[in-house]
């Protein structure tokens, strides 16, 4: 099968067609746009957009890396569980560098706990199969767009009756950040760049509360050079214009319903519980607990450990990167005492991360 071809999304006539007119309906304005995905926040940062667009666009970053919103005291929890005697922890790989209050996944590997990078849930589940003797606990993190996934993970444990698969679930959901964050008096978001991957799941229907509530527009758009300008430019037309909407500018990967399959397979495993995010603080149904009927693979509910009290570390400003009121060059630790190879914060750790993405591409 040929690979797709992208051409037509680098386009360096269509990139340099789409600048002019962002700066033409700009004009000496001064507006906020946050991109939600942290994988919108490489892309804008591989391409160098941040410096060539208008110096009246200002481009944020949001709580669009899994990693980076989960909350300390999760992570703190996940070390708890990697030092129950004979357990196998898996998860995803930037989960195990990322630091709790005073240890990380990575120090539990180090010190002779068994924890192991996965590249997919399943492989967790046939981790616990061939190790019927051994306790497997998946760490489970994500949006909309992994939580499909897990449940199905969840799903094929149950059939196959597997005693020692368990899951830790610290997924968390996007619109409830959004909501967050148009309520925060310290934001002023004018436009979202909406997430492309989630968007896939939930359709457009999710975001609709941003209009109807706080008029502030939305565009779902993809990852490409073209694709991130069109979603920007068509912003900047909404904001300008004073009228707000929700618009899909990725049909080449979203369908303005979503997948309603996928959120099925959610919603038979999952239920909405609240869940504590980084910089936002404890977020009512934002996140997704097992259900009771799944209780026998739920890791909170099967292994009740002690879990030390959380600890923020001094000087790490992740939590206000997150919700857009610094930029990552803001925090005094950026490219200081934090850099990818020595990370002080979860922004610094992960591949969509903010502060990684700006250290990656800061020249």
């Amino acid at each position: 099968m040929d690979a797709l071809d992208l051409s037509a999304f680098r386009d360096p006539h269509l990139v340099r067609a789409l600048l002019d007119h962002i700066r033409e309906t700009l004009g000496d304005r001064e507006i906020n746009l946050m991109e939600v995905c942290g994988t919108h926040t490489v892309s804008i940062g591989r391409y160098g957009f941040r410096s060539i667009l208008p110096a009246g666009l200002h481009l944020l970053s949001g709580p669009g890396c899994p990693v980076c919103v989960t909350a300390n005291a999760d992570i703190d929890r996940a070390v708890a569980l990697a030092r129950v005697p004979g357990a196998i922890i898996a998860t995803f790989g930037d989960m195990i560098r990322v630091p709790g209050s005073t240890s990380s996944l990575a120090d539990e590997k180090a010190a002779g706990a068994d924890v192991r990078v996965v590249y997919s849930p399943l492989d967790a589940v046939e981790l616990a199969a061939a190790n019927p003797e051994r306790e497997v606990i998946f760490m489970g993190v994500g949006f909309e767009t992994t939580a499909p996934a897990i449940a199905a993970c969840i799903l094929e444990a149950a059939a196959r009756e597997l005693a020692n698969f368990s899951v830790f679930s610290v997924h968390k959901t996007t619109p409830a950040a959004l909501l967050a964050i148009a309520s925060d008096p310290e934001t002023a978001i004018d436009g979202f760049i909406l997430p492309g991957h989630v968007s896939t799941i939930t359709g457009l229907a999710p975001y609709r509360f941003l209009v109807n509530e706080f008029s502030i527009p939305g565009v779902v758009t993809g990852f490409e050079p073209v694709d991130v300008l069109e979603g920007i430019a068509r912003l900047v037309e909404l904001v300008v214009a004073g009228a707000p909407a929700i618009e899909n500018a990725y049909r080449r990967g979203v369908a303005d319903e979503g997948n309603a399959v996928a959120r099925r397979l959610v919603e038979q495993v999952f239920e909405p519980c609240d869940a504590p995010w980084r910089g936002l603080g404890e977020l009512p149904a934002s996140g997704l607990a097992i259900r009771e009927e799944f209780a026998h693979l739920d890791a909170a509910r099967r292994f009740p450990v002690e879990v030390e009290p959380t600890r923020e570390h001094a000087g790490c400003r992740c939590g206000d990167v997150l919700r857009g009121i610094i930029p990552p060059t803001s925090c005094p630790l950026f490219g200081r005492a934090c850099t990818p190879e020595n990370p002080v914060g979860p922004c610094m750790v992960s591949s969509e991360g903010s502060c990684a993405a700006y250290f990656r591409f800061r020249d």
